[in-house]
């Protein structure tokens, strides 16, 4: 049975398995490009960088 989750943001296009396990975070992160940082600028939002955690 396949899991059902309650969000699923841009992550899950990536190709990143460090990034697919954060697919479902309920946190709209999408991958550094182009696009994100066009979508942060026609919505006038910050951009916020995560670089990871341990």
């Amino acid at each position: 049975m396949a899991k059902k989750y309650n969000y699923t943001n841009e992550l899950i296009h990536s190709k990143s398995p460090y990034l697919l396990q954060h697919a479902h975070n309920p946190v709209n992160w999408m991958e550094w490009s182009h696009k994100a940082f066009r979508r942060a600028q026609e919505e006038g939002k910050p951009v916020l960088v995560s670089i990871g955690y341990s």
